[in-house]
C-alpha cells in the first residue's frame, strides 16, 4: 500500500505530483500513481489528457485511500457498515475528506478506536435472548455502538 508514492498528507500534495508526472510526460507513472491512491485509471488518463485540472478532488482522494486501505484489511460485516459510514461522512463534508486523507490516518486506526469503545462499552444480554439464541453460556455481552455513536467516533479519529 503506498509503496511507490508513499502516503500524501493531502490531496494538494498529491496533485502536485501528479502535475509533475503530466510535465514531464510520464503518463505511465501518473497511471500508477492513481491507482496507487484509489484513483481510477480513466480519471487518470483524462487528467494527463487535459480533460480535468487536477487529478483528484478532495472527496476522490478521500475515498480512493479508503478503498485502497480496505483491499488490504478487507473488511466485513460491522466493519464494512463502519467504512461506509466514513465514506458518507467524506461526502458530506469536505473537511472529513481532507482529514481522512492525511497521513497517518487510516481505517484500521478508526476501527481501532470502533473496537476500543465496542470493548469498553459492552452490556449483558438478557437470559430470554440467550436462550431464544440458543446460546448456552451463562453470561454474554455486547458492545456494538450504533449508527450515531459509531459517526461520533469516527469524527473525533479523523478531525484530532
Amino acid at each position: 500500500m503506498f509503496d511507490k508514492f508513499g502516503e500524501f498528507d493531502s490531496v494538494s500534495e498529491l496533485n502536485m505530483c501528479a502535475e509533475g508526472l503530466r510535465t514531464e510526460g510520464d503518463i505511465e507513472s501518473l497511471v500508477e500513481l492513481a491507482i496507487e491512491n484509489g484513483i481510477d485509471k480513466e480519471d487518470a488518463q483524462d487528467y494527463a489528457d487535459g480533460c480535468m485540472d487536477k487529478l483528484a478532488t478532495p472527496i476522490m482522494a478521500a475515498i480512493g485511500k479508503i478503498d485502497v486501505e480496505c483491499k488490504e484489511l478487507q473488511p466485513k460485516e460491522i466493519m464494512a457498515d463502519w467504512v461506509e459510514y466514513i465514506k458518507m461522512q467524506c461526502m458530506e463534508s469536505e473537511m472529513m475528506a481532507v482529514a481522512v486523507r492525511r497521513k497517518g490516518k487510516s481505517i484500521k486506526g478508526c476501527i481501532a478506536e470502533l473496537l476500543k469503545w465496542s470493548f469498553g462499552n459492552q452490556i449483558p444480554i438478557d437470559k430470554d435472548v440467550l436462550t431464544a439464541a440458543g446460546v448456552k453460556a451463562s453470561r454474554v455481552t455486547l458492545g456494538i455502538p450504533g449508527m450515531g455513536r459509531a459517526k461520533q467516533i469516527i469524527t473525533k479519529y479523523y478531525m484530532r
